[in-house]
């Protein structure tokens, strides 16, 4: 079985509150965005093998067995019986870059062994079973814009569209952890109700939409900053940093081929958007 895990884009990002458990109180906009990485299961060729995983592209740190598309293949074989697997996962979507990449691949692993054992497990049993690998996997199960609460583990469907679009990401080769993103965040009440501003024309969105990163990760790291000026420098509509960085999305209404020459020390994806 052959799987495409798409990327995700944050359209505004407030930290509301600070939890008992740590974690934070957000309030976002998850939209979903052609970028794909591939994923492939397989039945194992050779006897004795628990699973053979091969990794290609992007580079994934950490260990193999660490990693969420195997940790859900382990606790879904040990529930369902399930017989080994030759996995493959050719890696696209940039690591630490606010995209969702990681959290998709899993999502779309547990996806791919409820459909191949016919473990008749609904969209709504597998998006609560993903949840507890990450905050955002359970988005990647419904696939559909989303608005965000709770740790970004509380959704909402939302009937927004940026059809005809045309988005551009880049990502500056800058990794930016999770936890150093929210130590410079002070959480403060969100500015807007995120579920009808953007509803309204993308061209309103600069003056209305931010995300509370860019307030501590822009002083850090000015370059991450530039790219967002020269996003909007280019005739982007709307422009900001995606999650918690370190990759900057810009939409425009016209295609912007100028975007890799311009950008040519970043990673850059560019694309219309067809939903």
């Amino acid at each position: 079985m052959l799987l495409y895990p798409n990327a995700k884009i944050n359209i505004g990002l407030f930290v509301t509150g600070k939890r008992p458990d740590g974690f934070h109180n957000l309030e976002t906009v998850f939209y979903p965005v052609p970028l794909r990485d591939v994923l492939e299961i397989k039945p194992v060729p050779k006897e004795n093998v628990p699973y053979l995983f091969q990794t290609v592209g992007y580079d994934i740190a950490g260990k193999p067995e660490d990693n969420l598309v195997i940790k859900i293949y382990e606790d879904m074989k040990a529930e369902f019986d399930l017989p080994p697997l030759d996995i493959y996962l050719q890696k696209h979507i940039p690591m630490g870059a606010g995209l969702g990449g990681g959290s998709s691949d899993a999502a779309f692993m547990m996806r791919a062994l409820n459909e191949e054992f016919h473990l008749n497990l609904t969209d709504d049993e597998l998006a609560r079973r993903v949840a507890k690998y990450g905050a955002d996997c359970a988005f990647f199960i419904h696939n559909r814009p989303a608005y965000a609460t709770g740790i970004g583990d509380r959704l909402a469907p939302l009937k927004l569209s940026l059809k005809g679009w045309h988005i551009v990401l880049v990502k500056p080769y800058i990794f930016i952890s999770t936890k150093e993103a929210y130590s410079g965040v002070t959480p403060q009440p969100a500015p807007c109700h995120l579920p009808e501003v953007v509803m309204q024309d993308v061209s309103v969105w600069k003056e209305l939409i931010s995300n509370d990163f860019e307030d501590s990760v822009f002083p850090k790291y000015p370059s991450i900053a530039a790219i967002k000026k020269t996003l909007y420098d280019m005739g982007a509509v709307y422009a900001s940093m995606s999650g918690s960085g370190s990759t900057v999305f810009g939409l425009f209404r016209h295609d912007c081929e100028e975007a890799a020459r311009v950008f040519h020390d970043c990673y850059v994806f560019r694309q219309k958007l067809l939903v």
